[in-house]
């Protein structure tokens, strides 16, 4: 059977194409973060059928800066005061987050065989999309790293949420309400410092270095209240479906029986993290007067949106678990460049 050749422009438009319709089918069927997953899901199995799966560098490097600026736009001066307010509580996520790291990269070294660099990004807990970025630019193997991220997020958020719907009864609600209302000074501002942070990044030569320069830069400049508007969701939904083209373009099909080896890794890895995220929301909860909802809800290894919109539905204070995630993610963004650069040089020296 003779394949369809696609020219670049052809091959671009049939991949947004299929990825958006992939991230709009899992929206309606109610998968979590299906803007991402959904996307990720539908170029993955196209690719895999052999369709060929294209996206220009100038389009990669916009979906990097935006989603970079969206997720600093998690921070507020509300974050810092939960930090302020439970100390404790972020102490043991920093402990839940080095141990769910460890334990599973340990696992992914010494039981499965996987490389350094292929087991840290897919040990990392949360933070998909910065975590997918930054080993899109090193040596990890995309297919593996895939696998195993997005398996334990579904198993994550398909076990957690029907828990927490009979826990979090009587939790603590508190209504946050997001600032869409841009003015021409606030996005000028936002748009010059976050493409000098991204261009920092880009030089600097880190992992993700474009994605996390512009973070930072928004993150500061919400966090000190000079930028209050995040993001419109919708600019970066787009911005995720993207982002799974790339994803999903990574996998090709000579993939195809290595996604079934991989399930036992991902499996056991989805476990690792549940055990050690339990065993430090365990210690919170019993140290500190915080519902068990809000606890299991912040420690969760999964994603901020995806956990921020179980706790709205559930009535559990999203800001306790919005700061949470977002410190999660602030935690691995800044560790990532550091541990890559030092499994390149283990790796080169051996």
């Amino acid at each position: 059977m003779n394949r369809i050749h696609l020219n670049n422009t052809q091959a671009t438009i049939l991949s947004l194409l299929i990825a958006s319709a992939g991230a709009f089918s899992a929206g309606f069927v109610g998968l979590p973060i299906p803007f991402l997953l959904g996307s990720t899901l539908a170029v993955t199995a196209a690719s895999l059928s052999g369709i060929r799966i294209h996206l220009p560098d100038w389009l990669r490097v916009f979906v990097f800066f935006m989603l970079g600026i969206q997720a600093g736009s998690g921070v507020s001066s509300d974050t810092i005061n939960q930090m302020v307010l439970w100390p404790v509580s972020f102490l043991m996520l920093f402990v839940a987050l080095v141990a769910v790291t460890g334990l599973t990269y340990l696992m992914l070294r010494k039981g499965f065989g996987w490389d350094g660099p292929t087991a840290l990004f897919s040990s990392l807990p949360g933070a998909l999309s910065f975590v997918l970025v930054a080993a899109m630019g090193t040596q990890a193997n995309m297919v593996k790293i895939t696998v195993v991220q997005c398996i334990r997020l579904l198993l994550l958020i398909g076990f957690l949420a029907p828990l927490l719907a009979i826990i979090a009864r009587n939790a603590p609600h508190v209504v946050v309400e997001l600032n869409y209302n841009w003015t021409v000074q606030e996005a000028l501002v936002l748009f010059v410092c976050g493409l000098g942070g991204a261009l920092l990044g880009h030089f600097t030569r880190v992992p993700g270095g474009m994605m996390l320069g512009a973070l930072l830069a928004s993150a500061l400049l919400h966090g000190a209240s000079l930028v209050t508007a995040v993001v419109p969701r919708s600019i970066a939904d787009i911005g995720l479906i993207i982002l799974g083209v790339l994803i999903g373009s990574r996998v090709g099909a000579e993939h195809r029986t290595q996604l079934v080896r991989y399930l036992p890794a991902a499996l056991s890895a989805f476990v690792i993290g549940t055990v050690a995220s339990f065993l430090a929301a365990f210690a919170v909860w019993y140290i500190l007067d915080i519902h068990p909802a809000q606890i299991a809800l912040a420690f969760a290894p999964g994603a901020l949106e995806a956990l921020t919109v179980i706790a709205f539905s559930l009535g559990v204070d999203p800001s306790y678990v919005a700061s949470h995630h977002v410190a999660r993610f602030l935690m691995i963004a800044l560790a990532v460049p550091f541990l890559a650069r030092w499994l390149s040089g283990t790796s080169t020296n051996k």
